[in-house]
């Protein structure tokens, strides 16, 4: 008996201490303007509206002057679709999930980025594209978004 009671205990205790704890994240609904808050965790969401759409492109810039990197989603559509994601200070990862999205057949080389290590996209199914962006140290991200076409905006520093 004694035996199972630990055996039970300890497979809670692995378990809890090796899941990602997101009820305990604040929830960020990100906006169409620039706002300058820039964060390194935490989830966030547009709420916006459940339209198909097609990832057309991902492009970057970085200028010293500002001191961040811009990296820019453009879109068919004239809204951006459905957003969904997580960023993770502690594995340095964005976590994007775009809705009702397909991916372009001829998206672009991404080049080197600053801060970026890799980006790697998971078309799930025909409607839903996960993206998965490693940095190459922690980061802070201000994302917004714009509007005919749409775009997704990530300011990195």
């Amino acid at each position: 008996m004694r035996k199972w009671i630990f055996s039970v205990l300890f497979l809670f205790l692995t378990f809890n201490s090796f899941s990602q704890d997101l009820m305990g994240e604040r929830i960020r609904r990100i906006s169409s303007t620039k706002k300058s808050v820039y964060f390194d965790s935490g989830i966030f969401h547009n709420g916006g509206p459940k339209i198909k759409s097609g990832l057309k492109a991902v492009r970057h810039s970085y200028v010293e002057k500002r001191g961040y990197e811009r990296v820019v989603f453009d879109f068919i559509s004239a809204d951006v679709p459905r957003v969904y994601g997580n960023i993770s200070s502690g594995e340095k990862k964005l976590y994007i999930d775009l809705f009702d999205t397909s991916m372009g057949s001829n998206l672009g080389s991404f080049g080197k980025s600053k801060y970026i290590d890799e980006i790697k996209f998971f078309p799930i199914s025909k409607d839903s594209l996960s993206i998965e962006i490693t940095f190459n140290k922690v980061v802070n991200v201000d994302i917004f978004y714009l509007k005919s076409p749409g775009r997704l905006v990530f300011d990195i520093k």
